[in-house]
């Protein structure tokens, strides 16, 4: 399947507000909203792209050739690796893992097709999943799975999981998902069964969470005023973690301190909450759960 870029128009209306400006694509993927950045600026306009995936950076090099791109080989969190302070008219994240991913099982992400135990976005990354089952135990992987998939069946997991991986039952990615399958008493209507345990080792190798919120912190700093950064999340880890990364800063003082509490109010919310279209979630399944929110800073 090909990478579909979410919410594609609704994002770069209003990430676009100066054509002839300087703008971050901080997740490359496959180009997605890259291209459409591209096409709504002008040539004195400039796009900047990250991604940690060596195979984004690959296809950028092999499809996109206009003097205004570039990409670098980092993931957000090294986002103020791109010498922009205070210069860039807007900056686009979307937190979603490229859809290539799951379909190319060799990287260890689809629980639909065999493949080795690995979840690493960035193959620079030494540690693998399968490195990580090999020194872990029950509890750490069931407060890993609770936390980062919301999986209420955790603990069941976990010990089928480390029980089974030590019987050398679990060699690939199709042994993990049907371990997953087999110890869980409730079943979602919608997804996989394994869909929360992937989701959350996935998260958990890859520290996309504290990387996601560095991120958002060195973007601050490369926003001019006026500019915006847009923000696609997949999950309420990924959007409680925007919404706080935005909120207004609250200084209080001790009541001996004749100092009335102040409120800092650094970015403005231009939109929140907006989700696919019904035509979308049609036409891209995996688009069911992206919420946007809109930033501008004041």
């Amino acid at each position: 399947m090909l990478h579909s870029p979410v919410l594609l128009e609704e994002s770069i209306d209003f990430l676009i507000t100066n054509p002839s400006g300087k703008y971050i694509d901080a997740t490359f993927g496959r180009g997605g909203h890259s291209r459409k950045i591209l096409e709504s600026i002008s040539k004195d306009g400039e796009l900047l792209a990250l991604d940690k995936d060596i195979e984004a950076i690959r296809f950028a090099e092999e499809n996109f050739k206009e003097n205004n791109f570039s990409i670098q080989h980092a993931g957000f969190e090294d986002i103020d690796s791109i010498n922009t302070a205070k210069e860039a008219d807007g900056i686009l994240f979307d937190f979603g893992l490229c859809s290539t991913h799951y379909d190319n099982p060799s990287r260890g992400f689809s629980f639909n097709e065999a493949g080795p135990l690995d979840m690493r976005i960035d193959i620079r990354q030494p540690k693998k999943l399968e490195d990580f089952l090999q020194t872990s135990d029950a509890e750490e992987l069931a407060n890993i799975i609770y936390r980062y998939g919301d999986e209420k069946e955790s603990r069941k997991i976990s010990h089928a999981i480390i029980d089974s991986y030590k019987d050398g039952k679990i060699s690939n990615t199709i042994d993990l998902a049907e371990v997953i399958k087999k110890s869980k008493t409730r079943f979602p209507k919608k997804i996989h069964p394994a869909t929360k345990t992937f989701q959350a080792l996935r998260i958990y190798l890859n520290n996309e969470i504290n990387n996601l919120r560095i991120g958002l912190k060195k973007s601050k700093d490369l926003i001019k005023t006026g500019g915006r950064i847009v923000c696609i999340s997949f999950h309420s880890l990924e959007d409680r973690s925007v919404k706080q990364s935005f909120a207004p800063k609250k200084i209080s003082y001790p009541k001996e301190i004749p100092l009335n509490n102040e409120v800092i109010k650094e970015f403005k919310v231009v939109a929140k909450k907006i989700k696919p279209s019904a035509s979308e979630l049609q036409r891209n399944k995996r688009s069911r759960s992206a919420i946007m929110r809109v930033f501008e800073k004041i």
